[in-house]
């Protein structure tokens, strides 16, 4: 009886890890979509340098924040 539930934590811990990682790499692949298609953009069009930038630095702050709230769930998640 105690091991079993020994076991379930150690498996919620290991699925909080696991979901915070997932969190982590999407963040990262979005982020750096973001950057390669704003390089390209402003490469294409550099008149339109600043609202691109604009753009940017606001979507990047999105995924940022969607990342932080999914690592805070995991979080949550371990130790509650």
């Amino acid at each position: 009886m105690i091991l079993e539930a020994a076991a379930g934590a150690g498996l919620a811990k290991f699925g909080a890890a696991i979901g915070a990682a997932i969190a982590v790499i999407g963040a990262a692949f979005g982020i750096g979509n973001i950057g390669k298609s704003s390089v390209e953009s402003i490469a294409r069009q550099p008149s339109a340098a600043g609202d691109i930038r604009t753009s940017m630095i606001l979507t990047a702050a999105f995924v940022e924040g969607v990342a932080l709230f999914a690592i805070v769930v995991c979080l949550l998640t371990l130790f509650f």
